[in-house]
């Protein structure tokens, strides 16, 4: 048996009301002792009545449950869609506006504003598409470690923790006990986030573990939020976008190298691009040559200026480089008044870009499909437009790689 979205047992306001229905009936029944033969009959057929209508009732409800399976959680089932999730990572507050329910959402892993800001830089190019982050709860205070108060988690009372429990098995001072405890006494979980890397789950979620692709997960989720013709729906367009680009991409000989980056401190951080996990999917499928794939490149690695030289990629994207954290402009800046920097052929042909969020939702994932292919190739695609740091930029619509309008329209249902 999966999970249940209501508590079968613990009388919360998640509860069945079948105990109150079985009440009713019985003080009624009880009650017509002692009176007369027609007033017995009235309130006995009454309250059979009101027990027959209750069942009915219920049977409707039992009916109209709904179970959706995901690895590490198993099967889950809802007995009416949640309206209000605790999320933390970003794809699933992305999966939630594109299904309808962003206003579900009751908070976020990290600064509400900063990732509000992320998501606003896509939506503000889609009519009637926006993330309100108004009273956005923030779960995460810590800095060197990942801290959250489990006691936030039972004063949001979400309907439905939107998150990993692997993840958070992993956060500071959690034990799968907690994990285990919030999940009964106040609503399930369902994510999988380590499908951004195929990376391993902390124990005890290790063994078994399966990994999905970003459109398998918008998938799952879109059946949670009953919204499955929705989740197809974009999920064509994005198959449309992909064949779009590579029906039109150059021969592989002349493509060029490219190395994605995070650049702090004069250090630069590289990532692979043709691995598994949904991170790179805004990237892998332009089939470009990745700078660092001699190397064995782990979170750990960093590049000093010298080393960066002589890998010498054609092209470098900048991670998280959309309305984030990082000035892509100020980057490119510091890279050109750098003696060393300055020699990097991405520096001097001006090919340093920003690039897009790994924790990409849908809506996301399809803008940073379009925005990666204009950077690596203008001439087929229409050149990347100077970018300031705010919204996506406007891009003429005979350029663009695919509808907005269609959507919007899927966001909103029609």
């Amino acid at each position: 048996m999966g999970k249940k979205f209501f508590d079968d047992v613990t009388p919360t306001r998640r509860s069945y009301l079948k105990s109150g229905s079985a009440v009713l009936a019985g003080g009624l029944l009880a009650g017509c002792t002692g009176q007369s033969g027609s007033e017995t009959e009235t309130e006995t057929t009454e309250a059979t009545t009101a027990a027959t209508e209750t069942d009915a009732t219920e049977t409707t409800a039992a009916d109209s449950s709904y179970s959706v399976s995901m690895s590490p959680v198993g099967e889950v089932t809802f007995e009416s869609v949640p309206e209000n999730v605790m999320v933390y990572s970003l794809l699933y507050a992305d999966m939630a506006v594109a299904y309808g329910h962003g206003d579900a959402v009751n908070s976020l892993g990290f600064d509400s504003d900063a990732g509000g800001r992320t998501l606003d830089a896509y939506y503000d190019r889609l009519d009637g598409v926006s993330f309100d982050r108004e009273g956005i709860a923030q779960l995460n205070n810590g800095s060197s470690s990942i801290s959250v108060d489990k006691e936030l988690l039972y004063e949001l009372d979400s309907d439905l923790h939107l998150m990993d429990p692997a993840l958070a098995v992993s956060f500071d001072g959690w034990e799968q006990s907690d994990v285990e405890e919030v999940g009964e006494t106040i609503a399930p979980w369902f994510g999988n986030v380590y499908s951004r890397a195929h990376s391993t789950p902390p124990e005890p979620y290790a063994d078994g573990y399966e990994y999905y692709t970003l459109w398998e997960l918008s998938e799952k989720v879109g059946a949670v939020f009953q919204a499955e013709e929705r989740a197809a729906e974009l999920k064509s367009v994005h198959d449309d976008l992909v064949e779009t680009i590579q029906s039109n991409l150059p021969p592989k000989e002349e493509r060029p190298t490219v190395g994605v980056v995070i650049f702090m401190s004069d250090t630069f951080y590289p990532s692979k691009i043709n691995v598994d996990g949904f991170a790179t999917s805004h990237i892998r499928p332009l089939g470009v040559t990745d700078a660092f794939a001699a190397d064995d490149v782990t979170y750990e690695t960093s590049y000093d200026y010298e080393t960066m030289l002589e890998i010498d990629p054609d092209v470098l994207l900048h991670s998280f480089g959309v309305a984030s954290y990082y000035d892509v402009n100020s980057i490119e800046q510091t890279l050109a008044d750098h003696p060393v920097g300055s020699e990097l052929s991405a520096v001097k042909n001006g090919r340093v870009y920003p690039s897009g969020n790994p924790v990409q939702g849908p809506i996301m994932n399809l803008f940073q499909l379009e925005m990666t292919a204009k950077q690596l190739f203008p001439e087929q695609f229409g050149e990347w437009p100077e970018y300031d740091g705010g919204a996506y930029p406007e891009i003429p619509e005979e350029e663009q790689l695919f509808d907005r309008q269609r959507v919007a329209d899927i966001v909103a249902g029609n």
